[in-house]
């Protein structure tokens, strides 16, 4: 089993224990979204500036690594037609249930991002990626990729781990330092066998070189960005910034 695989493995179990980005929304808040209420999250905390979205309705979006019904059904309640990628089966049923429940289609895609993706050239008009590129040891493949699959003028949406939480020890209210980074366990064997012992799957830092100068390399046009905070601890009383979400654009 490589690395995705045993994170998609991970992620399956976490749904399964009621991980809170693996409960899908509610009939409630579908009906929410389809009366016109437009709230959706890249991190933890902070909803994405209304000024960031295109016209949703007929809008051809991809949720890249978003499964779990929570954001992609907010898209279909505003006419959107969606695709969802994701690796894990159980993001996908969710994704599956919800749009059953609430009557709207939607194309499911099980592949793992680190691949090509299985689209052709210039098939969406937005891509939303929440934060989810901590699951994986390369990044400027995926905004490559990204490129490709948008429209010219299509949107890219990413939430982004800054690496901070790589740094503490999270058993220890995140108070001390514990780690360097970069944090790759790959290529370090006491690193993976600790995150094995926690069920944290394989999990990777990334620098901003990789993550927003990386977007730019593969040909975006960076529009907008914000900070946020994990919503919660010791770090977010503090008021650090552990995340980054973008807006490019391919021109």
């Amino acid at each position: 089993m490589n690395y995705t695989e045993l994170n998609a493995k991970t992620i399956d179990r976490w749904v399964d224990e009621g991980w809170e980005w693996g409960i899908p929304i509610s009939h409630e808040q579908f009906l929410a979204a389809q009366n016109g209420e437009l709230s959706i999250v890249l991190t933890p905390t902070k909803p994405v500036p209304a000024d960031w979205y295109p016209p949703l309705a007929g809008c051809k979006v991809l949720g890249l690594a978003s499964g779990g019904g929570q954001q992609m059904p907010v898209f279909a309640a505003h006419g959107a037609d969606c695709t969802v990628l994701d690796y894990s089966e159980r993001q996908l049923q969710s994704e599956r249930d919800v749009a059953e429940r609430e009557g709207y289609d939607i194309a499911l895609v099980r592949a793992d991002m680190t691949k090509p993706l299985p689209f052709a050239d210039e098939t969406f008009d937005l891509i939303f990626h929440p934060v989810s590129n901590c699951y994986v040891e390369e990044v400027l493949p995926i905004w490559r990729e990204c490129y490709r699959i948008l429209k010219p003028g299509g949107r890219l949406m990413a939430g982004l781990d800054n690496g901070i939480n790589f740094l503490v020890d999270m058993d220890n209210d995140e108070k001390t330092i514990k780690y360097s980074l970069p944090f790759n366990p790959l290529k370090n064997k006491t690193l993976f066998d600790e995150l094995q012992a926690a069920d944290d799957g394989v999990q990777f830092s990334h620098t901003i070189e990789e993550q927003v100068r990386g977007q730019l390399r593969a040909g975006f046009r960076l529009v907008d960005i914000y900070e946020d905070t994990n919503g919660r601890g010791y770090l977010h009383e503090h008021g650090v910034p552990c995340f980054w979400a973008t807006l490019a654009i391919k021109e």
